[in-house]
């Protein structure tokens, strides 16, 4: 099944297209016919996956290195959306979460966060919405998670920068459907990438069966942005994890969260 019933020549930009979901998506897409423009801050690995996803499918693939927590960072992509071919399909996936307790953390780090999971989100996906809506066709879709269903992580504002995210995706999906733009909030559960090792999350207790595939995790986004969903939550056992963040009692989510990354006891504050 491909990812859009189109011709070859249209374009997706991906962003954290280095690895895990972001690594998914280029995949997909490049296998699927599509033109790719693949930013990240590493530039000798988006040479890396430039050089694998040409030398196997044999479509066009830029890269443009950039850190996008940084303004610089972000213009250099919005110019790309603005100035260059266009781009049919923007995969803002580029995150990162914090391994240390509110309380232990500091502003800098902080607003690095915010910098990347919020305030990059939303340039980006301004940038790539003008074009689109004047054309009336193109699509985006922005990586969230499960957590910002709900604060199942105790002093991380990870799942915070996350909830902005997924609203933030379905209020402006809304606004741009009549346009014939589609966009879409992922949220994902937990899905084997380097994403956690890259934060120092230690990870080794959660259980085998709370896992998800990146590559499944792309499959099941790209049926359903086809299908003009809003949000998209992979798997049914995330799905269902989410109806009982949305209506669960608050206390009750309160007493029974697991994830104590961000964790303080009163003794260390």
């Amino acid at each position: 099944m491909t990812s859009e019933p189109t011709p070859a020549a249209r374009r997706a930009l991906v962003t954290g297209a280095t690895a895990g979901i972001g690594a998914a998506f280029a995949r997909r897409l490049a296998a699927d016919g599509w033109h790719l423009v693949l930013v990240a801050r590493d530039a000798t690995r988006l040479g890396e996956m430039a050089t694998e996803l040409t030398d196997r499918h044999g479509h066009e693939v830029e890269v443009l290195p950039a850190d996008l927590s940084t303004d610089d960072g972000c213009a250099a992509v919005e110019a790309r959306l603005a100035d260059g071919s266009r781009v049919d399909l923007l995969v803002n996936n580029a995150g990162i979460s914090l391994n240390k307790p509110f309380l232990r953390s500091t502003a800098d780090d902080e607003a690095r966060l915010l910098r990347l999971n919020v305030h990059a989100v939303m340039r980006l996906t301004l940038a790539a919405v003008r074009p689109m809506t004047e054309r009336r066709d193109g699509a985006v879709i922005n990586v969230s998670s499960v957590a910002g269903f709900g604060a199942v992580m105790p002093g991380s504002t990870y799942s915070a920068s996350k909830a902005w995210v997924t609203n933030f995706s379905e209020s402006v999906g809304q606004s741009t459907q009549p346009f014939g733009v589609r966009v879409m909030a992922l949220c994902p559960g937990y899905t084997r990438t380097e994403f956690h090792d890259r934060a120092g999350i230690n990870m080794s207790k959660t259980p085998e069966w709370m896992w998800l595939n990146a590559d499944d995790v792309v499959d099941e986004a790209l049926r359903d942005l086809r299908k003009g969903r809003l949000i998209s939550v992979p798997a049914w056992k995330y799905k269902l994890a989410v109806a009982g963040l949305r209506h669960a009692p608050r206390r009750l989510l309160h007493a029974v969260s697991r994830d104590t990354r961000g964790r303080i006891g009163r003794d260390e504050s």
